[in-house]
């Protein structure tokens, strides 16, 4: 049975909690950076507006109060400076049956917030904390992927680098996108770089692999994948600094069989991946080569719905409720653009 007929069912209801991490009270005493509330009002209000379509389903979502309303959402509580955040948030979840999260990695954030979704007992529409874990380090991913013959660019922490000169890539081991991410043609640049603000600790170095940056959009489940976008990058590197604009979705679907075979293996490295994954990678002459894992939405979820024809979070709760979910045959490969520009 598909969860469209569970839906059908005049007794079904499932109330879900978005939280949206930026926007949702996380940084509810600290200053809000401009891009990152951009980029996740982008993803928030995308999800919300697709829940709202489907039959039976509330949401529920917390709002820093410096921020406009949101539309869609069944029921925002108001995150203010006066009040402690963890007991909101928690009552939010405790609310709920099933929760849906939006956060970093960084810091382990993601994966202290799955952690306590699955210790309430409640559905989590998202990644096993372990694999969200194993995700957040760069170090931990490149380790597992290349133990299952995966291709995966080589990582090291600064006292593992291999003699040779550049060039190199800086990049927090628990980041995300393109911050505090340097490329440096010359080791020792890149050793006086690190020796600042602690970053030997925080940073993994990886070798700077000419290319197309790339990505892949899958839904996995089980040890299995399901391919949704192949995605060009829109990234530029200006003085050796990493900037990301957004994506072309589908903007490498002459990619898709690869694609496709590449998502079924990294899910079957990773099992406790679940919902919505994306992977970023590098494509060249040489073939694919994995970066990291992003264990959670991406900006290409803002840009989906339009290229797949079809409501990917209804895909995503059939997925998780439907033991002989399967991907639509009809499902389109649509280019679709998104900037984080304009």
């Amino acid at each position: 049975m598909s969860l469209q007929q569970v839906y059908d069912g005049n007794d079904f209801h499932l109330k879900i909690f978005v939280f949206e991490y930026v926007t949702g009270g996380g940084l509810y005493r600290e200053p809000l950076p401009t891009s990152l509330v951009r980029e996740g009002d982008m993803m928030l209000r995308t999800l919300l507006s697709d829940l709202s379509e489907i039959p039976n389903v509330e949401t529920i979502t917390s709002r820093d109060c410096r921020l406009p309303e949101l539309p869609f959402a069944d029921e925002i509580v108001a995150i203010t400076p006066d009040v402690d955040f963890q007991p909101c948030w928690q009552q939010c979840v405790d609310a709920a049956d099933a929760v849906w999260l939006i956060a970093p990695e960084t810091g382990g954030v993601l994966a202290d917030l799955s952690q306590r979704v699955v210790d309430a007992g409640k559905v989590l529409l998202g990644c096993q904390p372990a694999a969200v874990a194993m995700a957040t380090s760069k170090l931990a991913t490149s380790a597992q992927l290349a133990a299952h013959g995966i291709p995966v660019v080589p990582t090291f922490r600064l006292q593992d680098l291999p003699e040779g000169d550049g060039p190199w890539v800086a990049k927090p081991d628990d980041g995300a996108g393109c911050e505090e991410t340097r490329r440096f043609a010359h080791r020792a640049d890149m050793q006086a770089w690190l020796n600042v603000a602690g970053r030997v600790q925080s940073h993994s170095l990886q070798p700077y692999l000419p290319g197309e940056a790339a990505s892949l959009s899958m839904l996995c489940a089980g040890g299995r994948a399901w391919l949704l976008s192949c995605n060009r990058q829109l990234i530029t590197i200006s003085e050796d600094t990493f900037s990301y604009h957004g994506n072309v979705l589908n903007g490498m679907a002459n990619h898709w069989a690869a694609f496709e075979d590449l998502a079924q293996r990294i899910a079957q490295a990773l099992p406790g991946l679940a919902g919505y994954v994306g992977v970023d990678l590098i494509v060249s002459d040489a073939g694919m080569t994995v970066l990291e894992i992003n264990p959670r939405l991406t900006t290409s979820y803002v840009g989906l719905r339009r290229a797949m024809d079809c409501n990917p979070a209804q895909l995503v709760l059939d997925m998780f409720y439907n033991a002989a979910f399967e991907r639509p045959l009809t499902m389109a490969r649509n280019v679709v653009e998104i900037s984080l520009d304009q």
